[in-house]
């Protein structure tokens, strides 16, 4: 197996272990959601914390599963003409894509979320409402460690594009998240 493969697998492995791991915070936000909906509207009662839970669960959950949805390619977009396209020309405009929009957009988007992690954890933040979480910072390094895997699972469809290209579309893995 070449580096190339290998090293697209085990992201593909991280990407997939990540997202099916933050899909299971799933059923505790809809519990969360669904107390703090009957606290509100049934006993009048509004838990600032449990709003915070929900944002903080939401952003776990929507966050680590952005590198497992690339690699299923299950993102929005918008393919008009691609279906028309041969393998080797629907890669190439991957490619293109990859390195003119997705790797310069999200690179900045980490590097900025990786400093305001680490200003967060610096601080220690927490909420500003007085009841409130008290750790924040946690979530700010969960968000930057989701774009992180996001942006190494742009770097593994990176390499099975340039696998087609090169002619060694038998080099395309099976995706190593069927596995887990």
């Amino acid at each position: 197996m070449s580096f190339p493969r290998y090293l697209s697998q085990k992201i593909d492995y991280v990407s997939a272990l990540t997202g099916k791991s933050a899909s299971l915070v799933l059923p505790v936000l809809v519990i969360t959601i669904l107390v703090n909906v009957s606290l509100r509207y049934v006993f009048n009662i509004g838990l600032i914390e449990l709003e915070e839970l929900q944002w903080h669960l939401n952003a776990i959950v929507v966050v680590l599963c952005l590198g497992y949805t690339f690699q299923h390619d299950e993102h929005v977009r918008v393919d008009v003409l691609s279906h028309r396209f041969s393998p080797k020309t629907r890669a190439w405009l991957e490619i293109f894509g990859l390195l003119l929009l997705f790797f310069p957009f999200t690179a900045l988007v980490t590097w900025h979320t990786w400093h305001i992690a680490a200003y967060s954890w610096e601080l220690r933040e927490g909420s500003p409402m007085p009841s409130g979480l008290p750790a924040r910072y946690l979530i700010k390094g969960v968000m930057a460690l989701g774009n992180s895997i996001l942006v190494l699972q742009g770097f593994s469809i990176l390499l099975q594009k340039l696998s087609i290209v090169a002619g060694n579309s038998n080099e395309q893995h099976a995706k190593s998240g069927d596995t887990i």
